[in-house]
């Protein structure tokens, strides 16, 4: 249940600490108090949108902490699926908000994203506001209640991975069917470009290779004057670099080198000779290179041939070099091969979606079943809790209507409902009024807290548009659902306000520079003022203690 509530600069609240008992705890004050307030503070904690306009204080952030005790041991694998710390005692939850717009949210201290927020404290709390009664008029919400009450959660979570599945399916075969038919279209384009790419036969690094050997044999002349100058230096004559290097080595070994250098005598004449080594080596490398240097016109022309031929294929191709013609080629055969024979992969793919069909059907089938028979029994159920609120004559059914498959399974839920005698059953949208509304949402709200196993129920002014001995039996409803769980209501009537086991005032005062909401826990005396307030109005007279006495059962009325 929720224990504590902590709201910190957030709209006309600056800072309000509140503790929370079991039971049912009402909530009152003047219109524009703050009450709805509170209820956008404790929504942000279940990951609704934050926005900067709430922050009253921009030079400090917006903080609200909520504590839940008891927390349900169901969540613990999301707990330990984020790496959250679990205290099966109690569960810490806070969000921060800047002046900036950034926010931040924590579990138990250690920083979350707003999914694993709501995905925790939609467990914990539930927060029917006054626009909640609206969904009574949205077919789809129907379904989600029969749904919650029928306990199909894992049934549907199991139907909708499957339709999940079924729907990426049938999306592929889609794409590929669309695909072969633009590549039918161009089919007679694709294999001439195919057989193009096929005469050209480009091979990964040929035109590299091709560039050089065309330099070379175009300047074959030059080159082989330059490497015979080259290799004639170096070892052409008997003037070459290596005859007179090893002129120069006969001369040094004549000499004894211990003179200079007793230490290392022998090291001057190894490097005399790895020079040597060294130059006859790179003497023979270029007397090779002049080998392979011809002047061959015929080759030259070939090679130009070739090497055109690939410059006009990449530029008509539109690609960088000869590895993008070596894509395109395989590309293009892949997108023929795809043309001619890809409807065998498309009837393979359909036989697939065709069996994957068939399982979702069974699964509607089986969530249309349990659906029938939650509908009998919800509707039994709320006219035994709906009835008695002032109702006698209401008749209520829960209409299944099949249809295609969706992501919710086949059926499509609409609530009819008559309240009078001799009038025909009507959807809920049509024929409740305003108050009617208000009941048939509390009775549904008290009948899906018992199935959903909800800590903690907060109903804000679910009682409008009701009074009177009504709104005292809408309060008796909502102190008896306080006797399984947490329920707090936000009230404008005494009859309701009476019933609650706690009370809780919100007011604002002017302080200097603004406005300022607080809220207060009221005594059993306080109880009495504000409840003759609630009756009476501005002016508290002896009667109006008195039945607020009578209200609170302090006196037999």
């Amino acid at each position: 249940m929720l224990q504590s509530l902590i709201i910190k600069n957030y709209a006309l609240i600056d800072n309000v600490s509140l503790t929370f008992s079991p039971g049912f705890t009402i909530i009152t004050g003047e219109t524009g108090a703050g009450k709805s307030i509170m209820l956008g503070a404790l929504s942000l904690l279940l990951g609704e949108r934050a926005e900067t306009k709430a922050i009253s204080d921009k030079s400090r952030k917006s903080v609200i902490e909520a504590t839940f005790t008891h927390p349900d041991p169901e969540l613990l694998p999301i707990f330990e699926e984020q790496g959250l710390e679990w205290n099966p005692e109690e569960i810490l939850v806070r969000r921060e908000v800047s002046a900036t717009g950034r926010s931040r949210a924590f579990i138990n201290d250690s920083p979350v994203t707003l999914p694993v927020l709501t995905a925790v404290t939609a467990n914990l709390v539930d927060i029917h506001s006054q626009n909640s009664n609206l969904l009574l008029s949205q077919s789809a919400s129907h379904l989600q209640i029969i749904d919650a009450f029928s306990d199909n959660g894992s049934q549907l979570a199991e139907y909708r991975a499957d339709f999940g599945r079924y729907v990426t399916l049938r999306a592929k075969i889609r794409k590929i069917k669309e695909r072969n038919e633009k590549n039918r279209e161009n089919r007679e384009f694709i294999a001439f470009q195919l057989e193009q790419l096929d005469k050209i036969n480009p091979k990964e690094g040929e035109l590299k290779q091709i560039e050089q050997e065309f330099d070379m044999l175009s300047d074959a002349d030059q080159i082989r004057e330059d490497l015979g100058a080259c290799y004639n230096l170096l070892d052409g004559s008997d003037n070459g670099v290596v005859s007179q290097l090893s002129e120069a080595a006969s001369y040094l070994g004549k000499v004894n080198l211990l003179l200079f250098d007793e230490n290392n005598d022998a090291e001057l004449m190894k490097r005399m000779e790895e020079a040597s080594i060294e130059l006859k080596d790179i003497s023979e490398t270029v007397s090779d290179y002049l080998d392979r240097v011809g002047s061959d016109p015929n080759r030259l022309a070939k090679v130009t041939a070739r090497m055109n031929q690939l410059y006009d294929a990449i530029k008509r191709f539109k690609t960088e070099d000869e590895d993008g013609l070596i894509k395109l080629r395989k590309d293009l055969r892949h997108k023929l091969n795809a043309i001619d024979f890809g409807d065998d992969n498309v009837a393979e793919l359909e036989r697939e979606a065709k069996r994957l069909a068939k399982i979702l059907k069974g699964k509607a089938d089986e969530l249309t079943e349990r659906r029938r028979e939650a509908a009998v029994e919800f509707a039994r159920a709320l006219l035994v809790t709906a009835q008695p609120l002032g109702m006698p004559n209401l008749r209520f059914e829960v209409e299944l209507t099949q249809g295609k498959l969706t992501a919710d399974g086949q059926d499509t839920a609409e609530f009819i409902c008559s309240f009078n005698k001799n009038h025909a059953m009507q959807p809920m949208a049509r024929v409740a009024s305003g108050g009617e509304t208000a009941r048939l949402m509390l009775s549904i709200k008290s009948i899906m807290a018992r199935c959903m196993h909800l800590p903690t129920v907060i109903f804000d002014e679910v009682d409008t548009g009701v009074s009177g001995e009504i709104a005292d039996k809408m309060g008796a409803m909502m102190r008896t659902m306080g006797n399984e769980m947490q329920v707090l209501a936000i009230t404008h009537l005494p009859q309701v306000a009476a019933k609650g086991n706690y009370h809780f005032k919100v007011y604002k005062t002017d302080e200097e520079e603004r406005t300022v909401s607080h809220v207060r826990v009221l005594s059993k005396e306080d109880r009495i003022g504000e409840l003759a307030a609630m009756l009476s109005g501005t002016e508290v007279n002896d009667a109006a203690r008195m039945n607020a006495r009578v209200l609170l059962g302090l006196i037999d009325d």
